[in-house]
């Protein structure tokens, strides 16, 4: 069975691994020591909706380089 600490550190590796903030991480964290769950979920149904957005936005940014690099070398 693994030692509290030892969860405390996989959850805290789980939570950079997911692409948390160090505020959002740091909030889970504490909020873990006092067994706080639920309001742990909740902050990370939070951050799931997110995610989408960030992926989105990633996307066309490279659509527009990929425009700006066959652009370029067409002129080239």
């Amino acid at each position: 069975m693994a030692e509290a600490s030892d969860a405390m550190g996989m959850l805290l590796q789980n939570l950079i691994d997911a692409g948390c903030s160090k505020e959002l991480t740091q909030t889970c964290m504490e909020l873990a020591k006092t067994d706080q769950w639920n309001r742990i979920l909740s902050l990370l149904a939070g951050q799931r909706i997110n995610l989408p957005n960030s992926v989105h936005d990633g996307q066309k940014q490279i659509d527009c380089l990929d425009f700006l690099v066959y652009s370029i070398k067409k002129y080239i």
